[in-house]
């Protein structure tokens, strides 16, 4: 009995494997060439616009965290000028203020000592009773009152010198000096200008009288010759 025919008997396996891939990119760039459909084109572009659209987002975010740090960098910036600057100012006024106040303290108690001296120098002065001198004790309690006398004195040439306000110009704050200065100093301030005009005439009619005799004498000279 004759075999059954077997149609794998004439197919080289060998030839299959070795088989060219050209057919197979064929058949597929056959299917690539293809044109996209009107769905398919509006698909594309509705996944390229929500791409823009998410670029755009991230952009926005990417802007404001930029925003956002140039606002710390600036903030960082002008804390560490400032810093710097009052750092140097406060410690520049320390010192001052401290060699002020150890100036004003050590002033302080020189003026305090130089008030105890002061008092000290006026009570032994005012102490001194002339109506209690003898002829028996005249030369000693003379020489004892012009000893509180030159020492009273040195003190307040001591304390001039220490302080200049003891320097100025002295005021007599009696009434009487008062009161004669105070019509001297407001004397023009309480003139009309009218009196002012008057008062100037008769302080210089004199002056001016002398001017017109010259001045007449030198016409007459002038004519006569």
């Amino acid at each position: 009995m004759s075999k059954e025919y077997d149609a794998t008997e004439f197919v080289d396996g060998d030839f299959q494997s070795r088989k060219s891939p050209f057919s197979a990119t064929s058949a597929g760039a056959g299917q690539s060439q293809r044109a996209p459909t009107r769905e398919e084109v509006d698909s594309r572009v509705a996944e390229a616009q929500q791409k823009l659209a998410e670029l755009k987002r991230a952009q926005e975010d990417l802007e404001r965290q930029r925003s956002a740090l140039e606002e710390t960098r600036r903030r960082q910036i002008e804390f560490q000028t400032g810093r710097q600057e009052m750092v140097h100012n406060l410690t520049r006024g320390l010192g001052l203020l401290e060699e002020a106040e150890f100036s004003a303290r050590r002033d302080t108690e020189q003026m305090a000592k130089a008030l105890v001296d002061l008092r000290d120098a006026l009570s032994k002065i005012e102490a001194v009773n002339e109506e209690s001198w003898t002829k028996d004790n005249l030369s000693t309690e003379l020489t004892r009152a012009l000893t509180a006398l030159e020492n009273a004195r040195m003190e307040w040439n001591t304390a001039r010198l220490k302080f200049s306000i003891l320097s100025s110009p002295a005021q007599d704050g009696s009434p009487g000096s008062l009161a004669a200065a105070a019509p001297r100093s407001s004397l023009l301030a309480t003139q009309s200008f009218g009196e002012l005009c008057r008062l100037g005439l008769a302080l210089t009619w004199p002056l001016a009288a002398v001017a017109l005799a010259a001045l007449a004498a030198l016409l007459v000279f002038l004519v006569r010759h």
